[in-house]
């Protein structure tokens, strides 16, 4: 074969490569303020659970969710008398913090991701850089989350948790051994959706997974100062003798 067809050949397969990598890692823009836009079907329990039902929790599991004394859901107190940690000013967790009803905005900077929540002013960095998991880090409220590109796909994995959130806002546990993979993207109405997928083998006897929806406004991030349930007393005290 002529040399010459034969480095053209090369090129040729070459350049497609190049185009098919980038095509590959290219990002997509979630720039902006979202708020919560559930899918029909999921608005019963959005602001709640991660799914309409319980995972399928491990006997450890189990037994931490009798104990726990959330103030949603079937188990539901009043504020007075809940050991939810979100009370005492203590970060909610992830995914957990996706079911707190307040708004989030994502900035984009190179080699890192922001996702910053008004709810109790939360910062979550997502590196895209390509750096590994930290291993000088103490468990964390809301994790180490590191991410990569996938043909507009932004993939975060999140580990190096402390066992002391709840993953849903009625008392679902976990582990210092969850994992939690997300998988965030722009539908063909330029939604932000978060597939959200659970590992923890101390927890749940098999990985499950749930979704959120976002659609962008016109809004900033306000001012949010947690209030330990103290200072919800007098507040829920006047509630209840209202009349």
């Amino acid at each position: 074969m002529d040399i010459n067809l034969l480095y053209k050949l090369f090129l040729s397969i070459f350049f497609i490569s190049s185009i098919n990598a980038q095509e590959g890692n290219a990002e997509a823009d979630f720039s902006g303020v979202w708020n919560n836009f559930p899918p029909e079907g999921t608005r019963s329990f959005q602001n709640s659970q991660l799914i309409g039902e319980l995972p399928p929790m491990t006997p450890w599991a189990r037994a931490l969710y009798d104990q726990a004394k959330p103030t949603f859901g079937a188990m539901g107190v009043p504020v007075l008398e809940t050991n939810d940690p979100v009370y005492q000013c203590f970060r909610p967790g992830t995914p957990r913090i996706y079911m707190h009803p307040f708004p989030m905005e994502i900035i984009h900077t190179p080699g890192r991701v922001l996702m910053i929540f008004e709810y109790d002013h939360v910062v979550r960095q997502i590196f895209t850089d390509g750096r590994d998991h930290r291993t000088d880090l103490g468990p964390m409220w809301m994790g180490d989350s590191i991410g990569y590109w996938d043909d507009g796909v932004l993939v975060v994995e999140t580990v190096n948790f402390n066992d002391r959130t709840w993953i849903d806002r009625e008392g679902v546990p976990h582990s210092d051994e969850l994992k939690v993979v997300e998988r965030m993207y722009l539908d063909d109405e330029e939604n932000l959706v978060i597939d959200i997928e659970i590992t923890d083998p101390v927890a749940f006897t098999e990985s499950w997974s749930g979704r959120r929806r976002y659609r962008k406004v016109d809004w900033v991030i306000e001012e949010f100062s947690c209030m330990d349930n103290f200072t919800f007393k007098a507040w829920e005290e006047e509630l209840a003798e209202y009349d």
